[in-house]
């Protein structure tokens, strides 16, 4: 990274209050500092810059779609309030930090996407009325903008002014700085996402001790209410808008690009040892020329790869004759994520028991879709998909027991080859709606708007003796991503080849 080498904080100037500092930044660099720091340095660099235009945007489209959001979770909590932070930027090594992205809470809250200062905190007081705080633009006559490697405008970039994201959101913004006498207030009955900003969580845990909350009779423990917080946050984005289903389907278009990408790649890909890190790469291009970045980690398992769910090593070659599962998904810069996988034959077209297995997978995958409507359980997808993993291994043979005898509870003999579940609800996170109650999510009743996926597979280890073993080593997976109408359901990602016969003539063009 240019220049890492060597930053640091200079001094702030008389009457200046020195910006805090992310990461521990200054004092990680400052014993190989060689920033200037002489009052000639400081009034020279503060001079000479042309006037910046004012920008007057208009609110972006989801700022009224976060504003009844908001309203809608005040609602539930009132009287209280609510603090929602951004999150800081994570650390990945020392002074180097991730990619920066807000919590999906917040998000959801705001409308601020991957443009998001960090550090932003949105507050919801008693009364329902809401304010984002966060640090706006420094001026030009301070240290911060050259000498802040954290957050300075020199280093990370400008900032926007308070009413231009005022204007941009459609929310009132204050200054950071004043969120200190906000959290000095907090009290019982006051609660916050904890896990969004553990050193932010940690001041208000302290006010509330002090206050003597912890505990008590009125308003009980305050983790337990911080928990419900997340639960009803989660539960809030369990059925999307409109324009949420929007920005799904565009995620998955860019998604599509990405594997046809790939795909054109794939010559030079099988001629690497490392076939699987330029199918990463290949991607992830992609994801960050149409969005924020990838959903979550790029999958490109390659052979016997694939039987490992979670595969993100991807430092294996793509060998000819082999299958190669792809998971991957573009994240939008609104951060909604598309989940998708293929299963491609390297050579271009699928040997015998590679069809086998693969037009097993999607016979699951159809079937599962086809019970998606409003009124029935969420549960009732992945019970689809296992009658016919359950048939289908039966009838080769791999099973001691009948199908019908695997699906007992008890048994589940069957799951042995697809040990993971079959959908999961899809949104700001691939694993949207995450803390939500059991009794909304897997048992939940499934409403028009929900987006999930569906995604059966059947995985071959190679060394799994119970399997033929011209089965070993093949790992198949097909998923697609879901938005249910209102009397059924829309695959999005239908335009993507799914089966056999599409996927070889994918392949060949």
């Amino acid at each position: 990274m240019e220049g890492m080498t060597d930053t640091s904080t200079a001094a702030p100037a008389e009457g200046e209050t020195p910006a805090p500092q992310n990461s521990g930044t200054a004092s990680l660099t400052s014993n190989r500092s060689t920033t200037p720091g002489s009052d000639v340095f400081r009034e020279f660099i503060s001079s000479g810059w042309a006037d910046r235009p004012r920008l007057t945007p208009e609110p972006r489209e989801v700022a009224p779609l976060a504003a009844a959001r908001r309203a809608r979770i005040a609602a539930q909590f009132p009287g209280e309030r609510l603090v929602l932070p951004a999150g800081q930027a994570k650390v990945r090594s020392n002074d180097t930090d991730h990619l920066y992205r807000p919590h999906s809470a917040f998000s959801h809250l705001t409308g601020w996407g991957s443009d998001a200062v960090a550090g932003s905190v949105l507050v919801i007081e008693a009364d329902g009325e809401a304010t984002l705080y966060f640090r706006a633009t420094a001026g030009r006559d301070s240290s911060e903008f050259y000498a802040n490697p954290a957050i300075g405008e020199f280093w990370t970039g400008p900032r926007p002014s308070l009413e231009d994201v005022s204007l941009d959101l459609g929310i009132a913004t204050r200054p950071l700085e004043d969120l200190a006498a906000v959290i000095e207030a907090c009290g019982a009955a006051t609660r916050i996402v904890r896990d969004a900003d553990p050193l932010l969580t940690d001041d208000v845990d302290g006010i509330r001790l002090l206050e003597g909350e912890e505990g008590g009779e009125e308003h009980g423990d305050p983790a337990e209410r911080d928990a419900e917080l997340v639960r009803a946050l989660s539960e809030l984005r369990l059925v999307k808008e409109p324009w949420e289903a929007e920005q799904l389907r565009l995620a998955v278009e860019a998604t599509r690009r990405g594997f046809d990408d790939v795909i054109a790649d794939l010559p030079h890909v099988v001629s690497h040892p490392r076939g699987e890190r330029l199918v990463e790469g290949t991607f992830n291009r992609r994801a960050r020329i149409e969005g924020n970045a990838t959903g979550y980690e790029t999958i490109a398992a390659s052979g016997p790869h694939a039987c490992i769910l979670h595969w993100t090593r991807n430092d294996g070659p793509v060998a000819a004759g082999d299958l190669i599962l792809i998971d991957a998904g573009v994240e939008l810069d609104t951060l909604y994520t598309a989940d998708i996988t293929r299963t491609l034959p390297v050579s271009g077209r699928f040997t015998e028991v590679q069809r086998r297995v693969y037009e097993a997978v999607r016979e699951a995958a159809d079937a599962a879709f086809a019970v998606v409507r409003p009124g029935i359980r969420f549960r009732e997808v992945h019970a689809a998909a296992m009658e016919v993993i359950a048939r289908k291994t039966a009838e080769w043979g791999f099973l001691p027991v009948s199908a019908e005898e695997s699906l007992d509870p008890d048994l589940q003999y069957h799951r042995r080859y697809m040990v993971h579940g079959t959908s999961h609800h899809l949104g700001l996170d691939v694993h949207d709606c995450a803390q939500a109650r059991r009794e909304f999510y897997h048992d939940g009743i499934v409403e028009a708007g929900m987006t999930f996926t569906i995604e059966p597979g059947l995985y071959f280890q190679p060394d799994d003796l119970t399997v033929p073993e011209e089965y070993r080593g093949i790992g198949v997976r097909i998923e697609d991503d879901i938005l249910v109408t209102a009397d059924g359901a829309e695959n999005l990602s239908a335009g993507i080849p799914r089966t056999a016969d599409e996927v070889e003539a994918w392949l060949a063009r």
